[in-house]
């Protein structure tokens, strides 16, 4: 860790643009996350790490020798590992007797610990068992929940926070119909967790808007929560704390509805209605009073009888 700590100057160009991009951005990088197999870690652990990683691909990095650690005892080895392969996020996979198919999911914040949570797996389909076309390395997935224990349980919203962290992938401007391939769903029910994940399939309609139909291409996995290491509350809105760079300036008059709609005020002086123009119309048009006895006065008695 002493090693890692000092301040390192660069000797050559290269190790100056690999410096460059572990130092602190306005705009964060795409998190990577790192999946360690523990010292006792069974087949069903090690296919479970080795499935997360081919859909977390490319922002991923497997560990394929076994590390001897304990996350909730000693956290230090897992930070060590953050910091070297610069990790925000992780995956530990063990079995034992006492917690059998063990995961551990978290995050790091500063290359510590943040949130960590341990899941049980109790029932595994991997990605080769289910006989169907699998999605390209990198697709971004469409994350779904179900299930209302993931906003009542701070334990489950915190789950949640973190599988969204640890499979959202990379921020992209736009977004075009053909690229939703994916998606990944989550379901809370009976004190479990159902994770899914399904291949979009846009078929021909008579509308213009495709029919869609969803074909599952694994990993399907059944999950239990066991033990968790969550952040304390200070801690924790300190890790969602924005640069004052990349906070959006008020715009003063400018309020926005529900539905995203931008309405302005504009402030006018009082104005006068009596100068108002408007459409002229003869029928409408105003005489002075003078000007009509004057008028009156010139019309001679023939065209009164005449009228």
């Amino acid at each position: 860790m002493e090693a890692l700590d000092r301040v390192v100057k660069p000797k050559t160009k290269r190790a100056k643009r690999f410096l460059e991009k572990r130092e602190p951005k306005l705009t964060e990088n795409t998190k990577n996350a790192i999946l360690i197999k523990g010292g006792n870690a069974n087949l069903t652990v090690t296919e479970t790490l080795k499935d997360i990683y081919a859909l977390k691909k490319p922002f991923a990095v497997l560990y394929k020798k076994k590390n001897i650690t304990r996350p909730f005892e000693d956290q230090t080895s897992l930070e060590f590992f953050s910091k070297k392969s610069d990790c925000s996020l992780f995956l530990f996979g063990s079995h034992n007797k006492k917690r059998p198919n063990n995961l551990i999911i978290g995050r790091m914040f500063d290359y510590h610990v943040l949130d960590m949570i341990e899941l049980g797996i109790e029932k595994f389909v991997s990605l080769k068992d289910i006989k169907n076309s699998k999605c390209p390395e990198g697709t971004k997935p469409m994350l779904i929940f179900a299930g209302d224990t993931f906003d009542l349980n701070e334990e489950y919203r915190r789950l949640k926070s973190l599988l969204i962290d640890f499979f959202r992938g990379p921020t992209v401007p736009t977004i075009r119909l053909a690229g939703l391939e994916y998606v990944l769903h989550f379901t809370a029910m009976d004190g479990k967790i159902y994770m899914r994940s399904y291949k979009v399939l846009l078929k021909k309609s008579r509308c213009k808007i495709p029919r869609i139909e969803l074909e599952e291409m694994g990993p399907s996995l059944d999950l239990v929560m066991r033990r968790t290491h969550l952040a304390s509350e200070d801690l924790y809105k300190l890790s969602l704390k924005q640069p004052k760079a990349l906070k959006p300036k008020k715009k003063k008059n400018i309020s926005h509805d529900v539905f995203g709609t931008s309405y302005g005020r504009i402030h006018m002086q009082k104005q006068d209605l009596s100068k108002l123009q408007t459409r002229k119309m003869k029928g409408l048009k105003k005489r002075p009073a003078a000007k009509m006895t004057e008028e009156d006065e010139e019309i001679s008695p023939k065209k009164l009888k005449s009228v």
